[in-house]
């Protein structure tokens, strides 16, 4: 219990000197999974980044067996439609480049999560450190979750859609690969980002702004709004809005449970 009246004897030079580790460490980290993962050309960029526009991806897979049987004319984009082009002279070093450090960023979050708490561990009491680790956990398993959920489903939907629609049969579509790697990050990022939804219900329960009863209560109001953040997220149509619905009505349900055990250990 000394360790946090300890710490705040530190001035402010101090503080900065101690995070100065923390730093190089986490610098020095991302540097070396930037280059491992530039080494991984082929994995990286035939792999990853072309993915949703393989034919043997499994969500294309599955999303053309669900259309079959459900008798929706629906087609999935692929390399072999696709045509992708580049316009400046770096212009594939540094798509290359780039991806590499995005993914040694994805990769080095448990690391730098792991950093940060090194850091302000000490000021913590005992209790203060069992609850922030669960809430680190939490936060790291739904933000996971979320860059899946946006890699595996909305990337492809929403490729899919936006390559092949057309103004007129005079305006042929040739893709910029820098635009297609912006649609597939910020897919990724965005459900990321929505799958924290929990972690923020909880977080205002407990500070008394939100309540389980208010989220029961207009429940309805929420599937509408979900429905539009569905339809605004993914290509417009029925066929790609649902299969992103259902998992934001589960999502909001769950948050109503979270909201409710919140209040009960309150």
């Amino acid at each position: 219990m000394a360790a946090p009246a300890e710490t705040d004897r530190m001035s402010f030079f101090e503080h900065i000197e101690a995070l100065r580790p923390h730093l190089v460490r986490s610098v020095v980290v991302v540097c070396l999974l930037t280059i491992a993962a530039f080494l991984c050309k082929r994995w990286l960029i035939d792999g990853v980044l072309f993915g949703p526009l393989s034919a043997s991806f499994p969500t294309n897979r599955l999303i053309d067996l669900l259309a079959s049987r459900a008798g929706i004319d629906y087609r999935v984009s692929t390399l072999d439609t696709v045509q992708l082009i580049n316009n400046t002279v770096a212009g594939q070093f540094n798509l290359h480049l780039r991806l590499s450090f995005i993914t040694a960023l994805i990769v080095a979050i448990p690391y730098l999560l792991g950093e940060v708490w090194s850091f302000v561990r000490p000021a913590l009491t005992e209790s203060e450190v069992a609850h922030c680790r669960r809430l680190a956990g939490r936060a790291t398993a739904g933000f996971l979750l979320g860059l899946l959920f946006g890699y595996f489903i909305i990337a492809p939907l929403s490729i899919s859609f936006l390559t092949q629609y057309s103004l007129s049969e005079s305006v042929q579509n040739l893709i910029d690969v820098r635009s297609y790697l912006s649609t597939v990050v910020q897919s990724s990022v965005a459900c990321a980002l929505l799958f924290l939804l929990p972690l923020l219900v909880q977080l205002l329960c407990r500070v008394g702004l939100l309540s389980s009863d208010f989220l029961a209560r207009y429940r309805r109001h929420a599937i509408v709004v979900l429905a539009l953040l569905a339809a605004v997220i993914t290509p417009p149509d029925a066929f790609s809005m649902v299969l992103v619905l259902g998992p934001l009505m589960l999502l909001y349900e769950y948050s109503i449970r979270v909201a409710r055990r919140t209040e009960m250990r309150k």
